[in-house]
């Protein structure tokens, strides 16, 4: 193939793509803000680590060795994004009557399961914020003279002493800034923000640390400076996370990491910690159950019990670019898993298995035939151009259906797609899954199916059909004609 494209990637910093060139040769080093486990993640939270993964999985494709850090926040993050409110986890562990450890462990266990069902791949490290509270206080100690005041309340953060404080969030130019925190008596400016919150006199914690401020707990924003910086080292390649992180999260953490490092502007995006920063959009959901505080919000094991796939979400994701709004419904959703079952039916007779790890360079090596090498091209300059995964499902589409090439390359070069986007290659019937409210056995339909099978060969079409009436009445739809040889599904 000819040269590859170069990764190209939208800097939220800047607005503006940029030429993807790694501090370290070699080397992409990667941080994604992760959960607060203080409750199980609605779909909208797991859009940003489909969008991570690709982001990661791109990387490989390049070439890359990645290092990828996610963070889990059991600690530190209110209720407020700002400086108001409980901390998320002992308001939670308060709620239920448990030990906050308890939560935490329960929901991370809960998130953890999320990313394996949605085939996102594991980081290289997966960092615990209470496991760095000691590095914490040092970093705070290491600014507070020169960036930080006290209060009763605890040790802020005065933005007025970094350069550029909020271009993140373009607050200086438009309205998507800070302008949302509340005010805290006696800070000196709206957006200063909490490095180290004190516990109130009289109020005990179950997560509290001593301090130079006080017995107490650290700042959401101090974590991921901290722990981006630890195992990353700054400046690192690129920090991810949900778009609602960049008017308030994002630019606090960018003030923090200017101060420890004593940088100066952020003209030269490296001052801010990172090279690059990226983010993904809202997933909206119109009907009002994306927010946790709506009872059945819509979680991943939601779209399990009603009979879909975990891949047919990711399959959604992977329609829409990250950086556009992605709308959820429920036929968006059906309309998803039926171009996943397609997709996957055709790469059952094409290959063995996907390419775990493939590379570009290994894949063009392998990859030669006339058909097949344009489409290499193709998929590759897809990926490169800011992760066009729409453009990069078409192309691995395209791959699919061609006729009279090599099968070893048409099997190398589809395998090697399927590996960038995450797409893994279950069994048939795990497609299939049962509604948690069904009623009726997979084996009872079964044979329902072959008793209207030998009606409709002898022509006894009134039988066939009270099959078919008898069927949907238990939820069963009967779906004649169907190219993938489904023949029925249940209803959610």
């Amino acid at each position: 193939m000819t040269d590859a494209a170069p990764l190209t990637l939208f800097n939220s910093l800047t607005r503006q793509p940029e030429r993807f060139q790694p501090v370290h040769p070699g080397e992409a080093r990667v941080y994604s803000c992760g959960p607060t486990v203080y409750n199980y993640p609605h779909i909208g939270n797991m859009r940003a680590y489909v969008f991570a993964d690709i982001l990661g999985r791109t990387l490989t494709w390049k070439g890359y060795t990645l290092t990828h850090v996610i963070n889990i926040t059991d600690v530190g993050h209110l209720t407020d994004d700002a400086d108001a409110g409980e901390d998320k986890l002992e308001k939670a562990a308060a709620e239920r009557a448990q030990s906050i450890w308890d939560i935490a462990r329960h929901y991370t266990e809960a998130y953890w399961a999320d990313i394996a069902a949605l085939n996102i791949r594991q980081p290289a490290q997966w960092t615990i914020a209470t496991d760095y509270v000691p590095a914490m206080i040092e970093f705070a100690k290491s600014i507070a003279d020169r960036h930080c005041y006290e209060l009763e309340s605890g040790l802020y953060f005065d933005v007025s002493t970094v350069a550029d404080y909020g271009r993140l969030a373009r607050a200086a130019t438009d309205d998507e800034g800070e302008g949302r925190i509340d005010p805290v008596e006696g800070k000196r400016h709206a957006a200063d923000f909490a490095i180290w919150r004190k516990t109130p006199p009289g109020e005990t914690r179950q997560m509290e640390w001593d301090s130079p401020w006080g017995r107490g707990a650290p700042g959401w924003h101090l974590e991921c400076s901290v722990m981006s910086g630890k195992v990353l080292g700054f400046p690192f390649d690129i920090h991810t996370g949900g778009i609602d992180h960049r008017e308030i999260h994002h630019p606090n953490e960018i003030a923090q990491n200017q101060a420890f490092c004593c940088t100066n502007g952020l003209d030269v995006p490296a001052n801010s910690g990172a090279r690059i920063w990226m983010h993904n959009n809202f997933l909206v959901e119109r009907s009002g159950k994306m927010s946790k505080s709506s009872g059945e919000f819509l979680r991943l094991q939601l779209l399990i019990d009603k009979g879909y796939h975990p891949l047919a979400y990711r399959m959604m994701c992977l329609q829409a670019h990250y950086r556009s709004e992605l709308e959820f419904s429920w036929e968006g959703l059906g309309a998803a898993l039926t171009r996943l079952k397609r997709l996957l039916a055709a790469a059952r007779n094409a290959i063995e298995g996907v390419s775990d790890g493939a590379t570009l360079a290994e894949t063009a090596e392998a990859v030669t035939h006339p058909k097949m090498a344009p489409l290499l091209e193709k998929f590759d300059a897809a990926l490169a151009d800011d992760l066009n995964t729409p453009v990069a499902l078409t192309v691995l589409e395209e791959a699919l259906a061609a006729k009279k090439v090599d099968a070893a390359q048409k099997s190398a070069l589809v395998g090697a797609m399927m590996f960038a986007l995450g797409l893994a290659l279950p069994e048939r019937e795990a497609l299939r899954l049962r509604p948690k409210g069904a009623t009726i056995t997979e084996a009872e339909i079964e044979v329902a199916m072959e008793r209207r099978k030998a009606a409709r060969a002898g022509k006894d079409f009134a039988t066939s059909d009270a099959i078919r009436d008898e069927l949907a009445a238990r939820g069963v739809e009967v779906m004649d004609g169907d190219p993938l040889g489904w023949e029925w599904k249940l209803e959610a």
